[in-house]
């Protein structure tokens, strides 16, 4: 009883942050990404940018340290609103849905900043995170430094992409679009599977700081309130049971 009298904070506090630790260490692909592409997800940046789409919205977080280039870029066209009416032009289930360039993949005209800023390529950034679902990876030609605002979102593990491919971010929100997509009706257009229908983007928007991880950030709240509530149970066992 003097253990718990001394250390019941503690003690419970301990337990709390392990199994917060536990939980996080077991999550699956489809619920994030932390420690499935290296034994350390590489830092996320406080920008996310958001897909409404004509099958839901999806959001996307990235990765400024592994691909600093293409983050900026991508980021930059979503800023101008590049993406607003571009589509997914494919969608191979188990694989990848793909953005279109935006460059001839939208259906409404271009600004001339939109279009310059959609022209450029960038280089090749490859590194050693896993192409695994819910990765984002950059569209190109042969030539590895030819990518330009087509990108990847991945449905399944590739690992015959990794290192060829630059991994520059993976989803943070709307998983439920992705099993959307791969439920859709495809046709195969040479080496591409193709949705029957347009997969539309809508409108696209950056939000510069998302501030992390919400939903982990969200569990904790949860996990110090479930705290102040067992050490005032452990406040109160301490006055029922002391003389």
């Amino acid at each position: 009883m003097n253990i718990l009298q001394g250390n019941g904070y503690a003690v419970v506090l301990t337990l709390c942050v392990l199994a917060l630790t536990l939980h996080a260490e077991t999550r699956q692909p489809g619920d994030d990404l932390r420690g499935r592409g290296l034994p350390t997800e590489p830092r996320l940046s406080e920008e996310r940018m958001v897909f409404q789409t004509s099958y839901g919205d999806i959001e996307f977080g990235f990765y400024p340290d592994v691909a600093p280039v293409t983050v900026q870029h991508i980021l930059k066209l979503g800023r101008l609103g590049a993406y607003n009416s571009n589509h997914f032009f494919r969608v191979d289930k188990g694989f990848v849905a793909q953005v279109a360039d935006v460059v001839g993949g939208r259906s409404l005209p271009m600004d001339p900043r939109q279009r310059q800023e959609g022209e450029k390529s960038v280089p090749g950034e490859f590194s050693d995170v896993r192409h695994v679902r819910g990765v984002l990876s950059m569209g190109r030609w042969s030539d590895p430094n030819s990518g330009t605002s087509s990108f990847s979102v991945l449905l399944g593990s590739a690992p015959h992409l990794d290192r060829q491919y630059t991994v520059f971010g993976r989803v943070t929100a709307g998983w439920e679009l992705l099993q959307r997509l791969e439920q859709v009706e495809t046709k195969r257009e040479g080496i591409f599977v193709m949705p029957k229908e347009r997969i539309t983007i809508h409108s696209s928007y950056v939000l510069e700081q998302a501030g992390g991880d919400s939903g982990y950030s969200q569990e904790l709240t949860a996990c110090k309130a479930h705290t102040k509530q067992l050490i005032g149970e452990v406040q109160r066992a301490r006055q029922a049971n002391l003389p």
